[in-house]
């Protein structure tokens, strides 16, 4: 199974105008949507994005009190979700110049359901993309943490058995092997004994 069947999204739109709503949920029908949030106000969808975790926030650009672009720029540096903002074509390009350094994807209106799909697949990769990421981050960061580990428990054989180095990761590999667990669990235990 691929990270991209994997990814569960959670979206959050915000917009004033609800008939954009209907258009952008049919844009989602072949996505993957774990939930997708509405509302109408900037200043909810702040609280929203420090409250909640988010794959995809969708911003329509005319919001009383605030451009939509402020939003997006917040968006972009408060949270890792793909951010895409809807702009009247008048001040497209403007709109471009002022968030693309953010990642944030920009389409101009009008809009038509074949536009919005692909910017919704394209946000869908980039989210499928981070997930695959993290993962090898992560996976590298436990492969430190055991090396760590098993450097300490060498150490502590060297310095309290008076092994040599070699000595001590064969040890560690041999016991190991003999009881069918691996070289971080005989580590602990050698680290929790002594």
């Amino acid at each position: 199974m691929s990270v991209e069947e994997q990814i569960q999204h959670s979206i959050l739109i915000v917009s004033e105008d609800k008939k954009i709503l209907s258009f952008i949920k049919r844009s989602f029908q072949n996505a993957s949507i774990l939930s997708a949030e509405y509302t109408d106000n900037a200043s909810e969808a702040r609280r929203r994005i420090l409250e909640r975790y988010y794959t995809i926030v969708v911003i329509n650009a005319s919001l009383s009190g605030e451009t939509g672009s402020d939003l997006a720029i917040y968006t972009a540096r408060q949270c890792s979700a793909s951010v895409l903002l809807i702009v009247p074509a008048g001040i497209y390009e403007e709109t471009m110049e002022l968030v693309t350094d953010f990642g944030i994807l920009v389409l101009d209106k009008p809009l038509s359901i074949q536009k919005l799909n692909r910017a919704m697949r394209f946000l869908s990769s980039i989210q499928s993309r981070m997930k695959t990421l993290e993962q090898k981050a992560q996976n590298a960061e436990e492969k430190v943490q055991e090396i760590r580990l098993i450097d300490k428990a060498k150490f502590l054989l060297v310095e309290q058995r008076h092994m040599t180095e070699d000595e001590a990761h064969r040890y560690i590999g041999k016991n190991a092997m003999d009881h069918g667990v691996s070289r971080k669990r005989i580590a602990q235990q050698i680290i929790d004994e002594e």
